[in-house]
């Protein structure tokens, strides 16, 4: 399970004690709650105290982080604490594309010629698009907020490196490197070549004689723009097709008995097998690794880098099963020989933001369909996203409710805790375990387990 950090009277960081400790010195008067989650200590009268080394562990990922500290034993080194750390950088760029579509269409409206700009937009050195920004900006915050609450001494990261045109090809040698995908040949004319100037799905039994290039995975679903996912198809199966995935499409044909829908469900069935998986995860993960390897060095301490490769080898060594905060357990050469307790579930973070900066719902049109948001934020005290301890004494709702609590001007909360969203709970009852910090919380189920099946009956893993 879990270690509790503890701070001294001083607000420093102790080494973090077992659970039970933790409720010992709670009953005896020793010490009180500091923070709920992570759950922390603060002593009442204890200041300083012996500590151990402890290594905070980093496995920078596309949507989720994996954090582990590892304490430095004499005994051997040991974990514990660990977390997954979920990003929200899919959910940014959809906003800044839904904001995006709504500007252009209010422009369009209100203005319907803008004199073009100077080009005089530069962008600092390091820029990073939002969406990347916030994984490096997530794992610097978590990496700070684990300095003040427990004696860190270094930090070990993984600086992943995909080679994007060694996964589409491992055969690649020599100028090929330089050479690419398209060489010497423009995108449309490739696949035109590649299709021989015949629609991939129809094979020109649609007798249309407009030729477009067509994604099979739809840029509205997801799709990428790697050359695996784009052909070349005439405008009726084009149009046909649509926004739906191949998968929907195809089973659409097979249900068809007209000739053209029976050739373009053979034709469809080559064009996916084919398919590759995207590499956008992979490409945001090389654009930030060494970003967030230079975040981390703010920290003061001294930071390793390491490959994942060695990381891989030291959890199939050890018979881990694959996780994120296990795969940052196991990152370095000191990750070779780790110790993870059975009963250990990661805390599960998921980051939400503070709220957004609209004012305005909007339409699908761009108009405003709701009354502008108060610009005052709090409410009797309270924020939305605070943690809460609601105890009702009265009505209909009567009984106790923990969860986080979102405001209304009224007085009149929803607080949503771990059995659904309680309505209607008015501010009075309500009392304030922890602010808002832009996280979501809860943690690791049975599946979180670090032992692997095979592990298991190896008995790799020593228990605390």
């Amino acid at each position: 399970m879990q270690r509790v950090f503890v701070l001294d009277n001083q607000k420093q960081p102790l080494m973090p004690c077992h659970p039970a400790r933790a409720r010992q010195l709670l009953d005896r008067g020793k010490a009180a709650v500091f923070r709920r989650v992570p759950f922390t200590l603060i002593l009442k009268e204890r200041t300083g105290g012996d500590v151990q080394p402890v290594e905070a562990r980093v496995d920078p990922g596309s949507r989720t982080t994996g954090l582990a500290l590892v304490a430095r034993y004499p005994r051997g080194d040991q974990v514990v604490w660990a977390a997954n750390l979920s990003h929200r950088g899919q959910t940014i760029k959809k906003n800044l594309d839904s904001r995006r579509a709504i500007r252009r269409g209010r422009r369009g409206r209100k203005t319907r010629y803008r004199a073009p700009r100077f080009l005089n937009r530069t962008r600092p050195a390091g820029w990073l698009p939002p969406s990347l920004q916030s994984r490096m900006d997530n794992a610097q915050a978590w990496a700070r907020r684990l300095q003040r609450l427990c004696p860190l001494t270094s930090v070990a990261v993984e600086t992943v490196r995909f080679d994007t045109q060694l996964i589409e090809n491992p055969n690649l040698q020599g100028t090929d490197y330089q050479r690419g995908t398209l060489a010497d040949w423009e995108l449309r004319e490739y696949l035109l070549y590649r299709h021989g100037h015949t629609c991939a799905y129809c094979g020109g039994l649609a007798n249309d004689p407009v030729l477009e290039r067509e994604h099979v995975v739809p840029r509205s679903r997801g799709g990428s723009n790697r050359v695996a996912n784009q052909v070349i198809a005439c405008r009726t199966c084009n149009e046909a097709k649509g926004n739906a995935l191949p998968e929907q499409w195809l089973a659409q044909l097979r249900a068809s008995h007209r000739k053209i829908d029976t050739t373009r469900a053979r034709n469809m069935e080559k064009v996916f097998a084919g398919l590759r998986p995207s590499l956008r995860d992979a490409a945001a993960v090389n654009a930030t690794r060494y970003a967030t390897g230079r975040a981390l060095q703010t920290l003061g301490l001294p930071t390793t880098f390491w490959s994942g490769g060695r990381t891989k080898k030291n959890r199939s060594d050890q018979g881990y099963a694959k996780d994120h905060w296990i795969d940052a357990a196991c990152v370095g050469e000191a990750g070779s020989a780790v110790r993870i307790s059975r009963a250990l579930r990661p805390l599960i973070i998921r980051a939400t933001g503070h709220g957004s900066q609209q004012f305005c719902r909007m339409d699908k049109f761009g108009f405003p369909r709701t009354k502008p948001k108060p610009r005052q934020a709090t409410v009797r005290g309270f924020r939305t996203g605070d943690l809460v301890h609601a105890r009702v004494t009265t009505g209909k709702k009567q009984g106790t409710y923990q969860g986080r609590v979102a405001v209304r001007s009224s007085g009149s909360f929803n607080i949503t805790t771990a059995n659904g969203v309680v309505q209607g709970i008015a501010h009075r009852f309500c009392r304030k375990t922890q602010s808002a910090d832009g996280y979501h919380y809860n943690f690791g189920g049975r599946d979180s387990s670090p032992t692997s099946a095979g592990a298991a009956g190896r008995g790799i893993l020593a228990g605390i």
